[in-house]
C-alpha cells in the first residue's frame, strides 16, 4: 500500500505533462518563463509545473481587409478592400515578437493599404493591378518578417468609385469607342478608295475586262427576284454598227460630179 502512495502521484505527474502537437503546429516551450525550445508535431512531454506550451499554426491564414477610405495622387477619394494571405515561419518569433500577430498583421495591411495606394493615379490603379498586389506583398513581407511572419500574397479584392466618377468613366469610355469606330470607318473608306483606284487602272491598262464585268453584273442582275429588269448597254457594244451607220450617211452625201462640156454619159 505504501508502494501505491508514492506511484499514483508520479504516475499523475507524468502523464500531465503529456502534449499533442498536431501536423499543422508547432508548440513553443518555456521553462520558468524563458524561452527552451520549439516542439514538433507528434506527443511530447514538459515538465508540469515548471514548463509552459504556446501552439502556434503554421498553416495559412487568410484575412480581409476592410474598405479603407483612399485618396489617390489625383485626388480621387474611393474605397479600397483587399485580401492577404500569410503563415508562420518562425513559431518562436511569432510569440515573443509580437503580443497578437494576426491582430498585429491585419492591422499593418489595412496601415499599408492606404499608404501604398495614395501614392499612385487612379487609372494605374485601376490598370496595373497585378503590380500593386506584388509592392503590397512586397512591403507587408518586409515589415512583418521580424516577427516571423512570411507575407505569401495580397489581392486587391474591390475599388468602390465615387458615382460622378463613374458616369465620368462611363462617358470616357463612350467617346473613346466612338473615336475608335470613326478612325475605323474612315480606313475603310481610304482602302476602297484605294482599290477602286488599283481597278480604274486596270479597266484602263485592259478595255476588254469591262465587258466582263458588264456581264458578271448581268448574272447578278437575273438572280434577283424583280418583276422588271433594266439591262444598261455599254456604249463600246454598239460602236461597230454606229461606225456602219456613218459611213453609209457619209456615201449619200457624196454630191454627183459634174462631166465636163461636150461629154455625156453613156
Amino acid at each position: 500500500m505504501i508502494y501505491w502512495v508514492f506511484v499514483v502521484p508520479v504516475l499523475f505527474w507524468i502523464i500531465s505533462g503529456l502534449r499533442i502537437i498536431q501536423e499543422y503546429e508547432s508548440g513553443v516551450i518555456f521553462r520558468l518563463g524563458r524561452f527552451a525550445e520549439v516542439k514538433r508535431a507528434g506527443l511530447n512531454w514538459i515538465v508540469p509545473g515548471v514548463d509552459r506550451m504556446v501552439k502556434v499554426d503554421l498553416r495559412t491564414v487568410t484575412r480581409d481587409v476592410p474598405p479603407q477610405d483612399v485618396i489617390t495622387r489625383d485626388n480621387v477619394s474611393l474605397k479600397v478592400s483587399a485580401v492577404i494571405y500569410f503563415r508562420v515561419i518562425d513559431a518562436e518569433k511569432a510569440v515573443i515578437q509580437v503580443e497578437n500577430f494576426l491582430y498585429a498583421t491585419s492591422q499593418l495591411s489595412q496601415t499599408t493599404l492606404r499608404s501604398t495606394l495614395g501614392k499612385l493615379d487612379l487609372d494605374d490603379l485601376l490598370a496595373q493591378r497585378e503590380k500593386i498586389n506584388k509592392e503590397l506583398q512586397q512591403v507587408l513581407d518586409l515589415h512583418t518578417e521580424p516577427w516571423g511572419i512570411k507575407v505569401t500574397a495580397v489581392e486587391v479584392k474591390a475599388i468602390d468609385l465615387p458615382p460622378e466618377m463613374q458616369r465620368a468613366m462611363a462617358r470616357q469610355a463612350e467617346a473613346e469607342r466612338e473615336r475608335r469606330a470613326k478612325v475605323i470607318a474612315a480606313e475603310g473608306e481610304y482602302q476602297a478608295a484605294e482599290k477602286l483606284g488599283m481597278a480604274a487602272d486596270v479597266i484602263q491598262a485592259h478595255p476588254s475586262a469591262l465587258q466582263l464585268r458588264y456581264l458578271q453584273t448581268l448574272v447578278e442582275i437575273s438572280a434577283e427576284k424583280a418583276s422588271t429588269t433594266i439591262f444598261p448597254l455599254p456604249i463600246d457594244l454598239l460602236t461597230p454598227f454606229i461606225k456602219l451607220a456613218q459611213g453609209a450617211a457619209d456615201q449619200q452625201q457624196i454630191p454627183p460630179q459634174r462631166l465636163p462640156i461636150g461629154v455625156t454619159r453613156e
